[in-house]
């Protein structure tokens, strides 16, 4: 699954399009590294994510089986860290 898709699927990034301009913008990490909307995620992958005010390391945990499957979002990804950045 595409990383721009699977971060609209987890509600990581309300729209897929908001998901691409973040990825575009390396405000999205894989090991250290800024990295493409097209990136295939894989079950083990760890993203770091920054947001405007803080940052959120997540671990793949699952991927959906099916486009469109009706999943929680929360179970296809694990939270390892969320922490504010000073403003």
């Amino acid at each position: 699954m595409r990383l721009d898709k699977f971060l609209k699927v987890t509600r990581l990034a309300k729209r897929r399009t908001e998901a691409k301009e973040a990825l575009d913008a390396g405000r999205i990490e894989l090991g250290g590294r800024a990295v493409k909307p097209s990136h295939a995620v894989k079950v083990g992958d760890e993203l770091l994510i920054h947001y405007a005010s803080r940052d959120v390391r997540v671990r793949v945990v699952a991927l959906p089986e099916r486009p469109g499957a009706r999943v929680k979002p929360e179970s296809l990804y694990t939270v390892l860290e969320d922490r504010r950045r000073p403003a």
